[in-house]
Order: structure tokens, then sequence, then C-alpha cells
């Protein structure tokens, strides 16, 4: 949506970017009257942090459907929280966020099941060790059982990321339009599947839509030329 975020305060003067804080509130007295001081811009970016430190303190005694459910529910909040658009530009695809949608597919199924594999408690405890560090485990480490949950979160994450690009850049130019399309069908594809692909073709989904942030942002137009070979 489009705001003003540069505000001013009617009781007091006191001026806050509400693109920083999140607030609507004047930081300086508490009042909910300001005015908007700047030009609306879209903004779609949260400022809510995503910690797993409490969650992380006690994987040595609570059992593990426990830890995944604590997991689940830190990492939805971020997901909903999060956004890409800060004060009208566009930010990139971070890891933080593609690690949070994937320890919230993970941690549902295995808090679920009776019955987990090793290598899949495993894995589920290398995303809670990471990601809110923005650490994801490498597409060749995902065990078979959870390559869906890989997939799918790949899926979820370029779908909100290219609807906030979308909004970011309104007009563009038919080589995007080419490169969008081409990343819609894959990502259509691999929720068509339940996510149950290799991880490393989810991967490059990933990589093509970074490379057109890059073109976006930085007019890079080597990244343009990548994005339009990973897909090919």
């Amino acid at each position: 949506m489009e705001i003003r975020g540069e505000r001013e305060c009617n009781a007091c003067g006191n001026r806050w970017s509400y693109y920083d804080t999140g607030r609507i509130t004047c930081p300086a007295c508490g009042s909910v009257r300001s005015v908007g001081v700047d030009e609306p811009s879209e903004h779609t970016a949260g400022t809510a942090t995503f910690d797993l430190t409490s969650v992380r303190a006690d994987v040595d005694e609570a059992p593990l459907a426990d830890l995944a459910d604590r997991a689940v529910e830190e990492a939805r909040a971020h997901v909903r929280n999060a956004g890409f658009v800060h004060a009208g530009e566009l930010q990139p695809l971070d890891d933080t966020f593609l690690a949070a949608t994937e320890l919230r597919r993970v941690g549902t199924t295995l808090g679920r099941v009776m019955h987990r594999g090793e290598a899949e408690e495993l894995y589920f405890l290398e995303l809670l060790g990471g990601a809110d560090r923005g650490e994801r485990p490498d597409p060749n480490v995902v065990p078979e059982p959870l390559y869906p949950e890989r997939g799918l979160a790949v899926a979820a994450s370029v779908d909100v990321y290219l609807s906030d690009l979308r909004r970011a850049y309104e007009d563009r130019d038919s080589a995007v339009n080419s490169v969008l399309s081409t990343a819609r069908a894959h990502r259509k594809r691999i929720e068509a599947l339940d996510g149950d692909v290799d991880p490393a073709a989810a991967e490059r989904l990933v990589e093509t839509v970074r490379d057109l942030s890059a073109f976006l942002r930085e007019d890079d137009e080597p990244a343009l030329a990548r994005a339009r070979e990973r897909l090919a």
C-alpha cells in the first residue's frame, strides 16, 4: 500500500519515520495525531525481528515436537510481518525470509508426525540453528522426504516477492515481463507437484528472481541475461 511514511506529530511537532519504526504513535509524546510530510510511497516491509534464541535454548531439554511448534509460530510471525518494498524501494529476496518460510513448513510437518527419520530431525535442527541469521541449508543436503517442504517454501517466497516487485515496478519492459512470466510458470509447476522437486531446481527459481531483482534495482544488465538463461 502507499503511505506517507515521514510523519510530523500534531501535538508536539516531533518527526519520525514510520518506514523505520512501524509506529503510528509519536515516539516523543504518544499522540496518534500526525501528518505526512512526504509524498506517498509503496511500503510493505515490516519492522518486527525474527529471533529463535529462546527456542534454541531448549533444544537439549524439550521434545522435538514442542520445539517444532514454537519455531513454527516464530517463523509464521516473521513471514506475516515481512515485505520487500521499503519506502518505495524494492529490497532483495533475503535468505532469512526463505529460511523462515521453510522452517514453518518443515516444523509443521515434523510436529504432526509420529515417526521421523534422523535425517529429517537433523535437518530441522540445522534450520532452527540459523534461520533467523539468514542461514539456509544447501539444496544438496535436503533429505528427500522434505523435498516438498523445501519446494513449497521456495514457491511461496517467490510468490510474495514477485507480488511486491510488481508493486514497486508497475511500468516494466517486455524483457522483464518475459522473465516474470517464466518464473511464474516454474512457480506454478512446483506448486502443482506439491513441492516435490529436486531442491536444486527450486533454487534456480530463487536465483532467477534474485537476478531479475538485481537488474531492476541496480540496472545490472548481466543479471537480466542470467535470469533469462536459468529457466530456459
